[in-house]
């Protein structure tokens, strides 16, 4: 039911996504919005984890690169506004 619940959040949102260090601004499929957060949940954790493991230890930096190859392959334009 959760995920239900997710999708249909991303369904009535828009899907405009900023730069967080120069304010750019995309707009993206619902698909590509989801990508985007999961990439900065996974830096979220990942440094967390890292503070227990040690820098670069934590299986959370590994899908944050699958996530951005994902969007250099698939959205190169969001890719260099957002993420580069």
């Amino acid at each position: 039911m959760k995920a239900s619940k997710d999708n249909n959040v991303y369904k009535l949102r828009p899907h405009i996504r900023r730069n967080r260090f120069n304010g750019e601004s995309v707009n993206l499929t619902a698909e590509e919005a989801k990508k985007h957060d999961r990439i900065f949940y996974c830096e979220l954790l990942a440094t967390i984890e890292d503070k227990k493991l040690g820098t670069g230890a934590s299986k959370h930096w590994q899908e944050m690169r699958n996530l951005l190859s994902w969007f250099m392959k698939h959205n190169a334009k969001a890719y260099m506004v957002l993420l580069d």
